[in-house]
């Protein structure tokens, strides 16, 4: 078996948030179906609500589905480590992070589940010198860094933990170009070099298009189209990845824009 995840018509429901409809559930996700390779990296997108972060929290474990089952292939023994094989890293990364323990600590922390003294140091400059993280910062504290410095150590910390499978909500967001192509880089060498599985979620599918090997398209929590990234931006099947990729090619006006949702929907 060269799959690390199975979903099988994977299904998530939840109660909506009115006095009036307090016993309606609300269907987020609905019949996910997608079978996950090793060493893979597969992008996500979808318009905001389609249920992408939550079938990220479903794939992590944050979230139980409420039908369908998940089949892991994940290496023998993992139960006996405190890390769990699949790690998400959030927008709001820099939640995760203690404010008052400095970078050092934070990911020698990490380290020690898997290593012994004398590995911790070359393991860790490891992971310094791939991230880009500078000697400056190194002791700084969790509150004493910028965002963009808060995601690449809460990234540091998450790779420490040596993840199987590591998914990213949203990574690229309020990021300038020259950081977003740093990032880019950074992501195809953890997959390179150390073999981890990346599920990626973005809206910029020209991102996409340039980490993936496969993508899925979300709309109104169905799956319209999988495939490997090639074949979707060469010849999309369905109206709303057709309408995606004009979007991100094109400024399109209100009435175009419209006109597309139409479209789709009818």
């Amino acid at each position: 078996m060269n799959f690390l995840l199975r979903l099988e018509n994977i299904g998530y429901s939840a109660p909506e948030n009115s006095v009036k409809n307090k016993y309606r559930k609300k269907t987020i996700l609905s019949q996910i179906n997608f079978e996950l390779e090793k060493g893979k990296i597969l992008g996500i997108a979808g318009e905001s609500g389609s249920g992408k972060t939550t079938l990220a929290k479903i794939i992590a474990g944050i979230v139980l589905p409420t039908e369908g089952k998940i089949f892991s292939n994940f290496a023998d023994g993992w139960q006996k480590l405190k890390p769990y094989p699949v790690q998400i890293l959030f927008q709001n990364n820099g939640e995760i992070l203690n404010p008052l323990r400095n970078v050092e600590k934070i990911i020698d922390e990490s380290l020690r589940i898997r290593y012994k003294n004398k590995q911790i140091d070359n393991e860790k400059e490891r992971i310094f010198h791939l991230l880009n993280i500078p000697v400056s910062i190194r002791n700084r504290k969790g509150f004493e860094l910028s965002g963009g410095e808060q995601q690449r150590i809460a990234l540091a910390r998450i790779i420490a933990s040596n993840p199987e499978l590591l998914i990213l909500d949203e990574p690229f967001s309020a990021q300038d170009p020259i950081s977003q192509l740093n990032l880019l880089k950074i992501l195809k060498q953890i997959n390179s070099e150390f073999g981890i599985t990346i599920i990626c979620i973005a809206h910029n599918l020209t991102i996409l298009n340039n980490l993936c090997d496969d993508m899925i398209i979300l709309y109104n929590g169905e799956i319209v189209e999988k495939d490997s990234v090639n074949k979707i931006f060469e010849s999309p099947g369905h109206p709303y990845t057709k309408f995606l990729l004009k979007a991100s090619n094109y400024n399109l006006s209100y009435e175009e824009i419209s006109q597309e949702i139409y479209l789709i929907n009818y």
